[in-house]
């Protein structure tokens, strides 16, 4: 049933309320989590050889403060005095964590942290003498049950001096043993899955989409919005806009992987939420014009740098890193078709719904500038558990 100007007002205002309260839970469940905590990532450098193995493994402080309580005075700023009291205890929960069949791995070394581009990181290393398993499977947990966003990104040095980049999932196997055509296989496998993974976990980057969705269903007139009047006049724009936003993050993945451009998350994340709150504006006031689309283009080069950043930790020759990226990448394209597919044909239908325009496009897009600003002032702060 469709609705136009002579829809009775108490009924139109019915169905706007709806339409907001709906677009207002959407908008929650964008930006609580991502407010909450930002996705959890660990890198581990795992070398074998005929002897044994010796293993780094690179883990955020403010997820193991979640697992381990780390900051004794409860002041949420992280002192080295606090680290180094809580070592041993850190270092046992990962090490009843991970393992590799038939090597029994043991703790090494100092304690020691890593500042990276997203905070600061304890440093453990442990070793094994042993014969390594083929296929090196390794039995991952760390934050099993506790995160359901934590991945550990694994960069393994075979004996045979092949190098190889995996995904870890916390409680699944990391490779099962076999030839190297079939890990290959399933390396490439997790890295299309963590793409799309990242994707729809990936709150800013949804909310920057939806706001190029928001107004799809509509077209400016000089008088006003109007809805567009079939399906094609709405997805034409949008396959448009999303392929410029495509090619642009490409570009920045591909610069990426050959190690030509590479900027610090305390800058990337803030500019990615700047490119929200501008896209929401643009929908209130216009401004773009037809040169939207090359915004989006320009927006979409930041995005990039915001996904490369998921590999970017991981010290992989140029060819491995651009290869791991490229898949990755094919996950991140069928993980936003999935989300244009099922998000523009239920604007399509309601684009004539009374309030459409009041409540959903243009109170979405203000609670889109809303959240976005208050990332960009947290991401812009640079509030971390250790003091700089």
């Amino acid at each position: 049933m469709c609705w136009d100007a002579e829809t009775p007002p108490g009924t139109a205002r019915r169905i706007g309320r709806r339409l907001a309260a709906a677009l207002a839970a959407l908008l929650t469940v964008v930006a609580a989590p991502a407010l909450a905590h930002k996705n959890s990532d660990a890198y581990l450098q795992l070398q074998a050889t005929a002897q044994g193995l010796d293993l780094r493994w690179d883990i955020a402080l403010r997820d193991l403060d979640n697992a381990v309580p780390v900051d004794a005075d409860g002041d949420r700023d992280l002192t080295w005095g606090e680290v180094r009291a809580a070592w041993p205890a850190l270092a046992a929960h990962a090490r009843e964590r991970i393992a590799v069949p038939g090597c029994a791995l043991q703790g090494t070394g100092e304690p020691a942290l890593e500042r990276r581009s997203d905070g600061v990181y304890a440093a453990l290393r442990f070793a094994a003498v042993c014969a390594p398993p083929a296929g090196l499977p390794i039995d991952y947990r760390l934050f099993a049950g506790l995160d359901a966003n934590h991945r550990g990104i694994a960069r393994l040095l075979h004996p045979d001096g092949r190098v190889e980049v995996r995904v870890l999932e916390p409680g699944a196997a990391g490779a099962a043993a076999g030839s190297a055509a079939d890990a290959a296989q399933a390396a490439g496998t997790s890295f299309v899955r963590e793409g799309v993974f990242h994707i729809v976990t990936g709150y800013d980057h949804l909310l920057f989409l939806l706001c190029l969705l928001l107004p799809a269903v509509l077209q400016r007139t000089p008088r006003g919005w109007r809805p567009v009047a079939s399906a094609r006049q709405a997805l034409v724009p949008v396959a448009a806009t999303v392929t410029l936003f495509t090619l642009a993050h490409s570009l920045t993945l591909a610069l990426s992987a050959l190690g030509g451009v590479s900027l610090p998350a305390s800058l990337v994340e803030p500019a990615i939420a700047a490119t929200i709150a501008v896209a929401a504006l643009d929908n209130l006031r216009g401004f773009f014009g037809r040169a939207r689309g090359w915004v989006t283009f320009l927006f979409g080069l930041v995005h990039g740098f915001g996904f490369a950043g998921v590999l970017q930790e991981v010290e992989l020759p140029p060819a491995d890193f651009g290869w791991a990226l490229l898949r990755f990448n094919l996950g991140l394209e069928l993980g936003q078709l999935a989300i244009v597919a099922l998000v523009v044909p239920l604007l399509f239908l309601a684009r004539r719904r009374g309030g459409y325009e009041r409540w959903v496009l243009r109170a979405g897009s203000a609670g889109a500038v809303g959240v976005a600003l208050l990332w960009f002032v947290e991401r812009s702060a640079g509030i971390g558990l250790l003091p700089v």
